[in-house]
């Protein structure tokens, strides 16, 4: 019998619940994995709140590794024993054994094992499209990166070394500043103690920088636009402490012709070309050691509500998975 991680209403951690189920056999254009470690995002936790809408009672985590059991009919281009990973959509991940569709899956090259694939797939797509995708950055260019210290920093701020860039992130303890500061982070601001805006236009002789790229959301959108130059970008990419206000657009324009997008990691991995191109060269950065996955806390899927709780609370650094 098969495990999964399900949710009947949505809430606090409490509300997952480890159970038995039966897979099935995959439909056509489906196939079964069996998974041998699930990814484990910040994400996860929005659907859990409410803040994402998810049909109940539904399946959590969006994210994972394996290796494919079984084929449904008309599925070209994979096959039994294949190695795979994925991200996206249908909700389901936190499980041993799952039926999801073939569209979803990236052939996981045999250099990657299955745990740094769980680690690194969505966090690493969400940073090759932020990269590579929606800014056109140049050598020498200083960007704001909060959340330094977690699974999407730690891959931007390597990725951005090899594009010559200078990055300055923010942190929430000495710990998680070092951590910063051994993947490559230039500047460390600590966000609980320090003027995140004026400490960002100390560093930048006065004039702020051309880009924000912001996974907090509502505590930290002030300072974000407040440490832009004219003409900056801000790029919401998560909202861990809460949604984005409702953005005001003169007011982007008094603060200098801002910019604000919004982007959503599916609708930049949606062209089947555009995946294979980003996941290509994230996976030749991991496998020639030019950007390092950690894996900082593993856990079981039955200790999905602990997971979470720590998650929520900052207790983790950089990537969690759970192992099969």
């Amino acid at each position: 019998m098969a495990h999964r991680v399900t949710m009947y209403k949505t809430g606090a951690p409490d509300v997952l619940q480890f159970e038995q189920y039966e897979p099935g056999e995959p439909g056509a254009g489906e196939v079964r994995v069996r998974h041998a470690a699930v990814g484990l995002n910040m994400a996860d936790t929005y659907f859990r709140t409410g803040m994402y809408p998810a049909a109940l009672p539904a399946g959590m985590g969006v994210e994972g590794a394996g290796t494919i059991e079984a084929v449904g009919p008309g599925v070209s281009g994979f096959a039994v024993g294949d190695r795979v990973t994925y991200t996206g959509s249908p909700l389901g991940a936190y499980s041993d054994v799952r039926v999801m569709p073939v569209a979803s899956l990236i052939k996981l090259p045999d250099g990657i094992s299955f745990e740094t694939a769980a680690a690194m797939t969505m966090r690493g797509l969400t940073s090759a499209y932020l990269m590579r995708s929606i800014y056109r950055w140049q050598a020498g260019d200083t960007f704001l990166l909060h959340a330094a210290a977690g699974g999407v920093g730690l891959i931007v701020t390597q990725w951005a070394k090899l594009l010559g860039l200078n990055v300055i992130g923010t942190v929430s303890s000495e710990e998680k500043g070092e951590v910063a500061r051994a993947h490559g982070c230039d500047h460390v601001i600590y966000y609980r103690r320090e003027d995140v805006a004026q400490r960002v236009r100390d560093l930048t002789g006065g004039e702020g920088v051309k880009v924000v790229i912001d996974s907090v959301g509502k505590d930290t959108y002030q300072a974000s636009l407040n440490s832009l130059k004219r003409r900056g970008l801000l790029i919401g990419v998560g909202t861990s402490s809460g949604p984005f206000p409702p953005i005001e657009a003169l007011q982007l324009a008094i603060r200098g012709s801002l910019f604000f997008t919004r982007p959503a990691l599916a609708d930049y991995i949606a062209d089947p070309m555009e995946r294979a191109e980003l996941s290509g060269e994230l996976f030749e950065h991991v496998m020639a050691g030019r950007i390092k996955i950690g894996i900082n806390q593993r856990y079981e899927l039955s200790d999905a509500v602990r997971a979470h709780e720590d998650m929520e609370a900052g207790r983790t650094v950089g990537s969690s998975i759970f192992v099969i």
